[in-house]
């Protein structure tokens, strides 16, 4: 079988025949997948936001777009660093938001407002895809999640206390070194 990763393997290196299962658990899959996709999304909003808010009917708020944009990128960021907790909170704040502004374009006036509505269920969608993995992630991480361990009842002695006792009450070796 043929693994991408083998062609930038020196020559020493042992190559790789088969992969194992991975250690990511599906919350963690899913928040990669999230922050990839905040990336993807504020890097257009970034560098595009004239045909965000001409496909919306917002001409005029571009500057709001690429600060969105920002927001996505930074939150993306963080969704795939160490700090993914943080991260995917800080999408569930940034969905709300991006509802708000986008409720304040359903008006009669916008010629656009399908779209609007559109934009909205796909924003209520990946809301519930964000709160989801924040609350998995944050399961998954929380150190009150497994049993308490109580040690109570242990002395540390690996054979017990009273074994522990009876070998330091051995007598020693009376016996004195030759002189030289």
């Amino acid at each position: 079988m043929f693994h991408f990763s083998n062609l930038v393997r020196s020559k020493g290196d042992p190559k790789i025949i088969a992969t194992g299962p991975s250690s990511l658990t599906a919350a963690d899959r899913l928040a990669r997948g999230l922050g990839w996709f905040s990336i993807a999304l504020g890097t257009l909003e970034l560098l595009a936001p004239h045909r965000v808010t001409r496909a919306l009917g917002m001409e005029g708020r571009e500057g709001l777009v690429r600060a969105y944009g920002v927001r996505e990128l930074l939150t993306g960021v963080m969704t795939l660093s160490v700090e993914k907790k943080a991260g995917l909170w800080s999408r569930v704040a940034g969905d709300g938001l991006d509802m708000a502004t986008l409720l304040g374009e359903v008006r009669p006036s916008n010629p656009r407002v399908g779209t609007v509505m559109a934009a909205l269920v796909m924003v209520g969608g990946i809301t519930v895809l964000d709160y989801l993995a924040a609350q998995d992630v944050a399961r998954q991480h929380d150190a009150r999640r497994g049993r308490k361990r109580l040690y109570f009842d242990r002395s540390g002695f690996p054979k017990g206390v009273t074994a522990a006792r009876g070998a330091a009450a051995l007598p020693r070796p009376t016996s004195t070194p030759a002189a030289t």
